[in-house]
């Protein structure tokens, strides 16, 4: 089975082949072989590289879709004092551009997560920020260049 083509969560519907769970990292997809979690094999065989995120879906070509979702990462969790203390956290996090993914409540930012790494957890220590180990899906922030012919494109419909 080949996928195609991609549709944006939200802009497909259809019978579902099946999910795929993919980490951050793996979620820029032009050719590539992936396992449904019903252990469907298709071959993403797309024109360029479309970085895809949870509840996107590959366009198989017997018409069926195949939802993507974003995979448990060992991460860590960041919170600051406040939000002037957490968009400080941030700075230092994107001046090493880290990816991270800034959570909200409420509209207001309360938690960034980022992967593990010990040294940069230190630092964040360092800084009064609190640091805890945790295991969820990871949808970081994309660069302000993604999507401008840099090799990822987020999206392209077909």
């Amino acid at each position: 089975m080949r996928a195609t083509g991609v549709k944006a969560n939200g802009q497909w519907q259809g019978a579902l082949a099946g999910r795929v769970e993919l980490a951050h990292d793996q979620r820029a997809l032009r050719r590539k072989l992936v396992t449904l979690d019903n252990g469907l094999d298709v071959l993403v065989d797309l024109p360029q590289t479309v970085t895809m995120e949870t509840g996107d879906a590959l366009m198989l070509e017997d018409g069926r879709f195949a939802e993507i979702v974003a995979a448990k990462e060992p991460l860590y969790a960041i919170t600051g004092n406040n939000t002037s203390h957490l968009a400080q956290l941030c700075w230092h996090i994107g001046n090493r551009h880290l990816p991270c993914q800034i959570e909200t409540k409420s509209g207001v930012p309360h938690r960034l997560l980022i992967g593990r790494d010990h040294v940069i957890k230190d630092m964040l220590e360092g800084l009064g920020a609190r640091v805890a180990e945790v295991n969820a899906p990871f949808s970081p922030l994309r660069g302000a260049y993604s999507g401008q012919d840099h090799g990822h494109v987020h999206h392209h419909h077909g």
